[in-house]
């Protein structure tokens, strides 16, 4: 049965940091859970990071992001590119399937299991089953509003779960200023 993931977003405007994940977890066309948190605040709540893909494996990397940011004193930059090239090399980890996103105040970071380290040139960026259709509502909210971080978020993850059969309108939304 292939599971599928979710919608998270991710937005930086005018200072404040925003990151949104909706809460459906389904398997085929079954929804398991309606309520799931899939955003977090890590490193006493300097960084947020949020999950697409199969959870146990999610939970896995968002520890060892949070090691490595322990490890490199908050250091974003530095934890992301250290994960990224664990997650690629090492055995066990190159077999999880999953993407993180994750954010600080300056920067916003795309990790995936083939080394990636992508930072979005615009300050949005989204992931998951309905992520394309939450950062095409979320790019031209930036361009054509004045919505804060937060609001483009919960708006534009409103949107994806009006498109996406695998996500629901049950947001997880978290803040950086």
């Amino acid at each position: 049965m292939k599971m599928h993931a979710t919608t998270i977003l991710c937005v930086k405007r005018d200072g404040q940091t925003a990151m949104a994940g909706d809460g459906q977890v389904s398997a085929g066309q079954t929804i398991l859970k309606g309520n799931a948190v899939k955003v977090r605040k890590l490193f006493n709540g300097k960084i947020l990071g949020g999950f697409a893909g199969a959870t146990a494996d999610a939970f896995t990397l968002l520890e060892k992001l949070e090691e490595k940011l322990q490890a490199y004193g908050g250091n974003l930059t530095r934890a992301a590119v250290e994960l990224a090239k664990d997650w690629r090399t090492d055995k066990m980890l190159r077999r999880l399937e999953a993407m993180l996103i994750a954010a600080d105040k300056e920067k916003i970071f795309l990790l995936t299991g083939n080394g990636d380290v992508i930072e979005p040139e615009e300050g949005v960026i989204a992931i998951g089953s309905g992520g394309n259709y939450a950062l095409a509502s979320a790019r031209a909210l930036v361009r054509h509003t004045k919505l804060s971080a937060a609001e483009i978020c919960k708006e534009s993850l409103r949107v994806a779960a009006e498109i996406c059969v695998y996500t629901n309108e049950s947001v997880t939304l978290e803040t950086l200023e």
